[in-house]
Order: structure tokens, then sequence, then C-alpha cells
């Protein structure tokens, strides 16, 4: 029941962003920039995203092996197009990390380290999505001028910098393990301890492996300034004049804001940040707007790979028993 509320009041968040953003902004200039797109730039930016999924399952596979586990390549793509299926294309309460987690515990057999692989995944790519939003808020500032929200914003990434940062002490952190070890000793959770023990095995892994995580936050980086490309390939598609610097700025700002789980898949909120952000350069409302329609088309369209990944794997599971 506090799902279905959740996901009702997510719902009515994304309606109410879109109602208020559309009712400022000039729908004709819009669908005429829209129609009026040039389609192979576009079929660029589709080509750059799948790219840039391609290059975050590299980073997938380095931390893989940080634990031991050596999984194809091919496998861990699949994985993560059935995980952008369940993420971006489908309204649903399943999230795509958790269906990335499900894919990789039935390839390898081992639940705790597959979901912990996929647990520090998002976490490297969020901070390296967070440190790039802490340099180009700063920069944004100084090139462009402050205002009180990006004042607001800098201090909303800095100390959401310093909480994941946090989290990643705490997280690798044998002493406070250790000490919290206790707790299933207690007849309740006695039955948790084997679990809690792998899930710490898991987690030990990456303690010392600073090559993997050094590597796997390259990667990110990597994957930060890809995304700022299909962004720019959609700005040229839509014939307009958006100097590269500004996705650079803007794109992992974008992506901070969306870490908050307030919408259905960002809708709303993904086009509010656009048209934000590219504001304070003096874009116009309907241009960014259409910049993050087609952007958000784009992520759609990358997902839907997954979608036919997941319904030939349901075919053939009565068959195989595998995944």
């Amino acid at each position: 029941m506090r799902d279905k509320l959740f996901t009702a009041l997510k719902v009515l968040i994304s309606l109410g962003l879109i109602i208020f953003l559309f009712s400022r902004v000039n729908l004709a200039e819009v669908w005429r920039l829209i129609s009026t797109a040039d389609l192979a730039l576009l079929l660029l930016a589709l080509a750059l995203y799948l790219a840039a999924i391609s290059v975050g399952c590299v980073k997938w596979q380095v931390l893989l092996r940080a634990q031991g586990l050596a999984v194809p390549f091919p496998s861990l793509l699949a994985y993560t197009f059935v995980g952008l299926f369940f993420g971006n294309a489908l309204p649903s309460n399943v999230g795509g990390d958790v269906v990335r987690a499900y894919g990789l515990a039935r390839h390898t057999g081992q639940a705790e380290a597959s979901a912990i692989s996929v647990l520090v995944d998002r976490l490297v790519g969020l901070a390296a999505f967070f440190a790039a939003a802490v340099v180009m808020a700063i920069l944004t500032v100084a090139l462009i001028g402050g205002s009180v929200e990006m004042e607001q914003v800098i201090v909303a990434v800095v100390v959401a910098f310093g909480a994941l940062m946090l989290a990643f002490a705490l997280l690798f952190s044998r002493r406070l393990t250790q000490r919290g070890a206790f707790i299933f000793d207690w007849p309740i959770l006695a039955v948790f301890k084997p679990t809690a023990k792998r899930v710490f095995q898991a987690l030990q892994a990456y303690r010392h492996s600073y090559g993997a995580l050094a590597q796997g936050l390259a990667i990110s980086l990597a994957v930060v300034l890809i995304t700022s490309f299909v962004q720019y390939a959609i700005a040229a598609a839509l014939h307009l004049d958006i100097p590269l610097v500004y996705f650079l700025l803007f794109n992992p700002l974008i992506a901070f804001v969306l870490v908050v789980p307030i919408s259905v898949n960002g809708i709303g909120l993904k086009e509010v940040a656009f048209v934000f952000f590219f504001g304070l350069v003096g874009v116009e409302r309907g241009a960014a707007l259409s910049i993050s329609l087609l952007f958000h088309l784009i992520i759609v369209l990358a997902s839907l790979p997954g979608g036919l990944l997941w319904l030939r794997r349901r075919s053939l599971a009565p068959e195989s028993g595998s995944d």
C-alpha cells in the first residue's frame, strides 16, 4: 500500500511539473524544432548514448574482477540493457539495479557479491557525477555569474558529495562492521548471519582495490563526457547554436538533480532542470525543453533492446532453465 501511494505521488509530481512547464513554454515552437530536427544527428546521439552504456559496462566488469568474478562482457551488457528497460522504459517499482543484480546472481550463483558489485558500481558512478557537478557548479558561477539559485545548487552538490564520501567510508569500514556484528547473535537475526558474512566479504574485496575503484571513477567520468556530447548532438540536430562548454557544465548538474527520486523516471524534473540551467546562459525555454524531450526519447529508445532480451530469456527459460 505504501509503495502504491509513493508511486501515485511521483506520478502527480511528474504531471504537475510537466503542466507547470508546458504552461510557460511556446509549445508551437517546441513542435517546430522537433519536427525539423536532423535525423542523422539524432541517430548519432543515439549511437553515442549506446556507447556510453557500453562504457559503463566496462566499469562494472572492472569492479567485478576486483571481487574475483570473471563475467563475459556480452552477459553484463545484456543484464544492463534489461535493467535499463525496467528502469527507464517502464513506470515500474522494480529498479533497474535490482534487475541487473538478479541477472548477475543467476549467472554467478553468488547473490551477495552480485548485489554488492551493483551497489559499488552505482556509488562510483554517483561519485563521478557529483565530483563533476561540484567542479562544474563552481565553473558555472565563475563563467556566467552567480545567483541565489546557483548558490543553493552548489551547497546541495557539496553536501551530497560529502555525504556520498561518508557513505563510502562507512560501507568499507571493517571496524564499524565488526562492532555491529553482535546484532546477528540475537536469536531473531541469527538466521541472517551467514548472509551477512558473505556481504561483508564482498565489501572487503573493494577495501584495498584502489586500482579498480580509480579505474571505475575514470570510466564514470568518461560516461559523463559522452552523455554531454549526446546532448550537444541533440542541440545540433535541432539547429541550435549552443556552445559545447555549456553541456559539459550542465550535464552533471542535471544528473545531480535527477538523483532525487520524486518523479517517475525523472519525467518533469529533468525538463525543469534543463530549462533552468540552460536558461542561465540565455537559451529559450522552448529550445531547452526540446533538447530534454529528445534526450528522454533517446534514453527510452536505448532501453528497448533490454525489453527484447527480457522477452527472449523468458521464452527460453522453461526449456533451458538458464538466464
